[in-house]
């Protein structure tokens, strides 16, 4: 059983090794999870999983390999039939409402539901549809699938339909952590961790521990050291399309402006519109009154920023190469201009594009801004494609 869940595994390309197998073989020799299949599923989780954009996948190996309760006596060394009530009652502790314990005296009390389970069980040699009473599929018995009834035990179901069952043997809650999905604020976070570098700046405001051991042991009574704190001192620089095209991408440019806030304390932001020309905003509302001309933007940050563009990259080709080319206004230089000083200017400099990475070919004015930044610097707003760009940006 566990050969297969580990060759299932690898099948799917988690990269699992033996170290990592022998770890959970060790951990179930000494009887860390119990007789409970939550306590299995973390602990294999935890063994087995090194990169969060493979829990999706290590849920589906899971509920393939250990679905159903033909595995039970495989995992647990129970009888083939029985149930360890135990584990049951601790289930339905964790998963049921006051109110829903107090349904189940509807058949008298849990160890009755347990009883007349294991009996079911024993008798039951077909396939059962419908009905109230055996394990089968749709009707109303407690037992099975697909069915209803309030203090049910899903047994052999690949999902839950009234959220009602006592276990969920296979439920996915990694879906949005594959690494080629489009993601929300939490998962960006995740990405945005990989450009770190960290220094002691600002205060001394925490206890250096050797710093006052040493110390203490030199001088010869307690010498108490202090150090300022660690943070991360990377320092970004954003520049977010806004309007048009970008409308349809709202909701991923939000989730990254929130994410990269969260993430960077040194984080300065500016807006611009389908390409940089000579003046950014910071308010979109007051944008033609409240400018910050991008030469000002040029001198006032040093070289060690890291510039992250944020657009579709979507445009009238006119708009990157010609003067006058703006659907805004009229500038007095080409965009192309403009970005080519941000490229000198700034060595760690990258674009992300919402848009997905198969349509970029079709799109005259994204094969422009590629020439202009780098081929290898526009990166798509996925985990993988943003995990690639902090990557790019902390070289």
């Amino acid at each position: 059983m566990f050969q297969t869940f580990f060759t299932e595994l690898r099948a799917a390309k988690i990269p699992v090794t033996i170290r990592e197998y022998l770890t959970l073989l060790e951990g179930l020799d000494r009887n860390v999870t119990g007789d409970s299949v939550d306590g299995f599923y973390y602990l294999s989780r935890t063994a087995l999983v090194k990169d969060e954009r493979d829990l999706d996948k290590f849920d589906q190996v899971f509920g393939h390999v250990f679905r159903g309760m033909d595995y039970l006596d495989d995992i647990f060394g129970v009888a083939e039939g029985e149930i360890p009530s135990d584990w049951l009652k601790a289930m339905a502790e964790k998963y049921l409402t006051p109110e829903e314990m107090a349904e189940i005296e509807s058949l008298g009390d849990f160890d009755k539901i347990m009883e007349a389970l294991r009996e079911r069980l024993e008798n039951q040699d077909k396939r059962h549809e419908g009905g109230n009473r055996n394990i089968g599929t749709a009707g109303t018995s407690p037992f099975g699938a697909y069915g209803y009834n309030p203090e049910g035990i899903r047994i052999g179901q690949k999902e839950g339909r009234h959220g009602k069952a006592v276990k969920v043997w296979d439920k996915r809650q990694f879906k949005n952590l594959d690494g080629d999905r489009e993601i929300g604020t939490r998962n960006i976070k995740v990405a945005l961790r990989r450009l770190r570098k960290f220094a002691r700046e600002g205060a001394a405001e925490e206890l250096d521990l050797d710093g006052t051991i040493r110390g203490t042991a030199k001088q010869g009574w307690l010498d108490i050291r202090m150090r300022p704190e660690r943070r991360n001192a990377v320092k970004v620089l954003a520049l977010f399309d806004i309007g048009g095209s970008m409308d349809s991408h709202v909701k991923q440019a939000e989730d990254l402006f929130s994410a990269a806030k969260s993430e960077f304390k040194r984080l300065e932001y500016f807006y611009f519109h389908n390409c940089l020309y000579e003046h950014v905003w910071k308010d979109n509302i007051r944008r033609m009154r409240e400018i910050t001309p991008t030469w000002d933007i040029l001198h006032k940050f040093p070289s060690d920023y890291r510039v992250v563009f944020v657009g579709d990259a979507a445009m009238s080709p006119y708009e990157i190469a010609v003067r006058g080319g703006s659907v805004e206004h009229w500038n007095d230089e080409p965009g192309a201009v403009w970005l080519q000083r941000m490229v000198d200017v700034y060595p760690h400099l990258i674009w992300i594009n919402p848009t997905q990475e198969k349509y970029w070919q079709y799109s005259q004015s994204t094969q422009m801004i590629q020439d202009i930044i780098g081929e290898d610097r526009m990166f798509p707003m996925t985990l993988s494609g943003l995990e690639n760009a902090m990557k790019e940006l902390a070289r």
